[in-house]
């Protein structure tokens, strides 16, 4: 346990003022998603219920499912997350980033079905939601995960294999490194220090994407039903599809910065450290997670400043 009142400079936890629904398209179904986020009480995390299960019949345990990294059931086209009784929740990781760019602790996600609603492929729109209902902090204190020495996961031999890397350092940074074969994309990388005016300001509004053969595979396999020009980057090619083109010259990079910042909240809390992924995707950031917390030694509890907003000062580190 770690003391919860003698500074006077802990970071308080902190979850929404009030709730605030939204409607939108699952990207694999294609069906309607009515979603609410909702105030979490202190020390719950993130949490996604969901509602039509008990509408079935379900008892709220068998129908939430808690944002964790061992609760991770898949990572092919998106992290899926399900709990033992059966109840999964898909495309979570826009929302879990925008969650954890804005500081956003504990919050109920209540949704009537198996996938958060892709709204415009970005996590732009959760900010927002987020805005309207407003947050507030709450009597319990804000700790975050240390990372203490090099942790890396890779897929493939040589140095074009694929790679997701936690290493200690000062501030929460992220880089990534991405190389595709069509001049749309071709070889992107970016570092951010993560905070909230940085994430709202280059990497919030970066869309998902995807070539037209592989979304043409995906529907032929009964997935990506609901994508559309109007919630992907769709590249053709050496073309980008959408008429107005790209939100940023580097969009790509940086929608691959924000999946690994919303994969990584799966931690629990906030990863305090450096990430640093090459042509990583949703299965390599959990299974350096998984490599992290398999190592006692790789990493710690930290209490957090209140004056750090990215939470990056250590007050007190608890084993």
């Amino acid at each position: 346990m770690f003391d919860q009142g003698k500074t006077g400079q802990e970071a308080l936890q902190r979850t929404l003022k009030a709730p605030i629904p939204c409607a939108g398209t699952g990207l694999h179904t294609g069906a309607t998603v009515h979603m609410t986020l909702a105030p979490g009480a202190p020390d719950t995390g993130v949490v996604f219920v969901r509602t039509d299960l008990i509408a079935r019949g379900a008892s709220e345990a068998e129908a939430s499912v808690p944002a964790r990294w061992d609760a991770v059931a898949d990572t092919c086209l998106c992290t899926r997350i399900a709990n033992g009784a059966g109840a999964s929740v898909g495309t979570i990781e826009h929302l879990m980033a925008a969650l954890r760019a804005l500081g956003v602790d504990n919050v109920r996600v209540e949704l009537d079905a198996d996938e958060v609603p892709v709204m415009d492929g970005s996590s732009a729109p959760f900010v927002f939601l987020i805005d309207c209902a407003g947050v507030v902090e709450q009597p319990a204190v804000r700790r975050g995960i240390r990372v203490l020495k090099r942790v890396e996961v890779i897929d493939g031999e040589g140095p074009g294999a694929k790679r997701a890397v936690l290493s200690p350092g000062q501030g929460c940074r992220f880089g990534f490194e991405i190389e595709f074969a069509s001049a749309a994309i071709g070889r992107q990388d970016r570092i951010v220090v993560l905070d909230e005016a940085e994430f709202r300001d280059t990497l919030a509004d970066a869309r998902t994407f995807g070539f037209v053969e592989e979304v043409e595979a995906m529907r032929a396999a009964g997935l990506a039903r609901g994508g559309s020009l109007d919630n992907a980057v769709v590249v053709e090619g050496d073309r980008v599809l959408n008429a107005g083109g790209l939100r940023h010259k580097d969009e790509f990079v940086r929608h691959k910065i924000l999946d690994a910042i919303g994969d990584l909240y799966l931690a629990g809390a906030p990863i305090l450290g450096h990430y640093h992924g090459f042509k990583a995707g949703h299965g390599l950031n959990n299974r350096v997670l998984h490599a992290l917390f398999a190592d006692p030694s790789a990493w710690c509890w930290e209490t957090c400043e209140r004056a750090d907003a990215t939470w990056e000062t250590p007050l007190a580190r608890t084993a």
